[in-house]
C-alpha cells in the first residue's frame, strides 16, 4: 500500500536562548489558546478575566495568535456602548486539525478534529476480529487517505492522537492489549512511518479522562476519576491537580484490574475477581437477549428491564462497582467521578446506591461533597480524546507553530 504521505505543518521549535520574557509571553500564548480550545469563542474582556491578563497583553496575543493562523475573529453575543455593534469574539481556528484513531477488537475509527474539539469527518471501519498491528495500520491509513483530497484543500494537520485498551508506554509502544491481542508492539512508530506525520499513543481510559477535563464534565475541576467501560474492559484515568497522572513508564490508571472479589471469575491478567470481569457488559447481553448494544441502546434496555434475572445481575455488578469506587475516592480523593460507557449506564439505572459508595463510606467524608457524574462527551468522546495528545505541543508552544 503506497503510504498516505502529508506535509504536515513544520514541527513546533523547541525553546533556546529565551529570556524570561520569552518564557512568559509562551505561557501567556498557551493560556489564550488552550483557554478558546477548551472553552470555544470568547470575548477579549472574558479571556482577561478568566487569564488574568490586561487589556494589552490580551490584545497582543490575540494579534499573535491570529498571525500563526491558529485563532480568528467572529461576530459575539455581547454588544458595545454603541447600538447595533456587537463585539468581536475569538476563536479557534477549526481548519487546524488532527488525525484522532481508536483502536478497537472489533473496530478502527479515524476521525479528523479541528482546534476547538470540531469533528470534521469521521470513519469506522468494522472488523471481524481484532487486527494484528500490521493490519490495524493498513487500515488507518486507508481511512486517513479516503480523507485525503478534503485535507489536503481545507485543512493543517499537526499529527495523530491513538487511543488502544491496554497498557501504552512513554514512547508510544503498546505492552500489551489483551482485547486486541498486541503485545511489544512499536505500534506509534508504524503507524508515524505510513502517515508521514508524528503519532502519540495513549490508554484509552486515561484519553476519556483528559477530553472530560477538557470538553465535558470536568471543565474546571482540578481532581478527576475516570472511570471507562468498554465492551471488555473497564480502564481508568486520574485527573491530580489539573494533570494527567502517567506513572511509571505513562502506566497509571489501570483500575480495572482492581480485585473486588477474590473468588471471582479468572482474568485475562491472571488474578481473580477484577473489577473488569465482574462488572462486565458481556454479562448481561445474553440475559437481554440483544449482543453488541451501543450505550443509548443500553441506556433504553436497562430503563425497561423487568426479567429477575436481568435485575438481579444488575445488582450485583452495581454492588461490585460501589465497592471499587469506595476504595478508589478513599485512595485518591477526586472532586469528582466520571462514569462512561457501560459505567455510564449502570449509573443511569442505579445513581442512588453508587451515589453511597463515593458519598458515605469514605474515611473522613464528612462535610466533603463527591461529584459523581456521568461523562458528557458520550459518542465524541474517543473522537475528540486521541486528538488532544496531537494537539499537546501546538497548546505548550503556539509560537513554535509554522504552517
Amino acid at each position: 500500500m503506497t503510504p498516505a504521505v502529508f506535509e504536515p505543518a513544520t514541527p513546533l521549535a523547541p525553546p533556546t536562548g529565551r529570556t524570561t520574557n520569552d518564557l512568559i509571553r509562551q505561557q501567556n500564548l498557551a493560556s489564550v489558546l488552550s483557554l478558546l480550545h477548551s472553552r470555544g469563542a470568547l470575548s477579549r474582556a472574558q479571556l482577561g478575566a478568566t487569564t488574568g491578563l490586561n487589556r494589552s497583553t490580551v490584545t497582543g496575543l490575540v494579534m499573535e495568535l491570529t498571525e500563526l493562523g491558529l485563532v480568528r475573529e467572529a461576530p459575539g453575543g455581547e454588544r458595545t456602548g454603541k447600538v447595533g455593534r456587537p463585539t468581536l469574539d475569538i476563536e479557534p481556528e477549526g481548519h487546524v486539525a488532527a488525525l484522532s484513531v481508536r483502536a478497537e477488537p472489533h473496530a478502527v475509527t479515524v476521525a479528523l478534529v479541528g482546534l476547538g474539539g470540531v469533528v470534521h469527518a469521521r470513519l469506522r471501519h468494522d472488523t471481524a476480529s481484532a487486527p494484528s498491528p500490521r493490519r490495524f495500520v493498513q487500515i488507518v491509513a486507508s481511512s486517513v487517505e479516503a480523507m485525503r483530497a478534503d485535507i489536503d484543500r481545507h485543512y493543517r494537520v499537526v499529527g495523530a492522537g491513538l487511543a488502544v485498551p491496554g497498557l501504552v508506554n512513554a514512547n508510544g509502544s503498546v505492552l500489551v492489549s489483551p482485547t486486541l491481542g498486541w503485545r511489544r508492539d512499536p505500534v506509534s512508530a508504524r503507524l508515524s512511518d505510513e502517515l508521514g506525520m508524528p503519532v502519540t499513543a495513549g490508554n484509552d481510559a486515561s484519553i476519556g479522562a483528559l477530553a472530560e477535563s477538557r470538553f465535558g464534565v470536568g471543565v474546571g475541576v482540578g481532581n478527576l476519576l475516570y472511570l471507562g467501560g468498554a465492551m471488555h474492559s473497564i480502564g481508568g484515568g486520574l485527573i491530580i491537580d489539573g494533570t494527567l497522572l502517567r506513572g511509571t513508564s505513562g502506566y497509571a490508571g489501570e483500575l480495572g484490574h482492581t480485585v473486588v472479589d477474590p473468588r471471582g471469575r479468572a482474568c485475562v491478567c491472571g488474578r481473580r475477581g477484577c473489577l473488569e470481569v465482574e462488572v462486565s457488559l458481556d454479562l448481561l447481553e445474553p440475559l437481554l437477549g440483544r449482543r453488541k448494544l451501543d450505550e443509548d441502546e443500553l441506556d433504553v434496555e436497562l430503563g425497561v428491564a423487568r426479567n429477575p434475572r436481568v435485575m438481579t445481575e444488575v445488582t450485583r455488578q452495581v454492588e461490585m462497582l460501589s465497592l471499587a469506587l469506595t476504595n478508589f475516592v478513599n485512595a485518591f480523593a477526586p472532586e469528582t467521578v466520571v462514569l462512561s460507557g457501560y459505567l455510564g449506564a449502570l449509573l443511569s439505572v442505579s445513581r442512588e446506591r453508587l451515589a453511597d459508595a463515593v458519598r458515605v463510606h469514605p474515611l473522613g467524608a464528612e462535610g466533603r461533597t463527591i461529584r459523581l457524574e456521568r461523562a458528557h462527551l458520550r459518542s465524541r468522546l474517543m473522537l475528540v480524546g486521541p486528538a488532544e495528545l496531537a494537539f499537546a505541543d501546538l497548546l505548550s508552544n503556539p509560537a513554535g507553530f509554522r504552517g
